[in-house]
């Protein structure tokens, strides 16, 4: 094992629910009600993966830049402040970084997000590689992103990296980029599911995975 690329909203930080909340009052804003916990259901994808569960084709082409703009916003000022990391992620970095493997950091969230991301987290200085959906042609559950780390940890196969995710849309992007992907439960998504989606192996949270590094897939030895 040569590299780990996280996603980050549910598998890093607690937000999942938040990002649920903007885009329920987001599509709100514009006439649209929905059940937070559909919407929650789909955290994981990008918003072009999205909205195309709760808005018609049509309705997409003609407002969906305003829609993801107003969410985008909305979320930055209002939910974006009570978002924090789980348990044991600095630790489990340095951990990570001690076995001399590289981390990158992969999300479905735009490229000023992603640097705010880093600095709730306090890991920008342990992080070698950042690809965001500013990276990307398409999201999750796309392989773009995990695709555009791969080649950014450039000179490392493959199979020397793995993908550590809350969803299953990360496991599927990731098994579509050719990548095997160890689960989380802290974004909330049953045990099953996860495993469903092709994770090698499931944690509870961050600090689950440090307790049990030796034993896990990220142990070199």
């Amino acid at each position: 094992m040569r590299a780990v690329i996280f996603d980050i909203d549910g598998t890093l930080l607690d937000s999942v629910d938040l990002h649920a909340r903007a885009w329920v009052e987001a599509f709100a804003h514009f006439g649209v009600e929905t059940d937070e916990a559909k919407v929650r259901s789909q955290i994981g994808k990008g918003g072009d993966e999205l909205m195309p569960v709760f808005l018609p084709k049509e309705r997409i082409a003609r407002e969906g830049k305003e829609i993801e703009s107003f969410r985008s916003d909305l979320f930055k000022t209002k939910y974006l402040p009570k978002v924090r990391p789980f348990p044991g992620v600095r630790p489990l970095f340095d951990r990570i970084r001690a076995a001399g493997l590289k981390i990158a950091l992969a999300s479905s969230g735009k490229g000023p997000e992603v640097e705010r991301y880093q600095e709730i987290l306090e890991v920008a200085d342990l992080v070698d590689v950042v690809t965001s959906s500013d990276d990307a042609d398409r999201s999750k559950p796309h392989p773009d992103i995990f695709e555009a780390a791969v080649k950014k940890l450039e000179g490392l196969d493959k199979d020397q990296m793995i993908v550590i995710g809350d969803t299953p849309y990360d496991a599927e992007a990731a098994s579509k980029a050719g990548l095997r992907t160890i689960g989380v439960l802290c974004g909330g998504f049953p045990e099953s599911d996860l495993s469903a989606a092709g994770c090698i192996a499931i944690y509870r949270d961050p600090q689950d995975l440090l307790d049990g590094f030796d034993q896990s897939p990220l142990a070199t030895s």
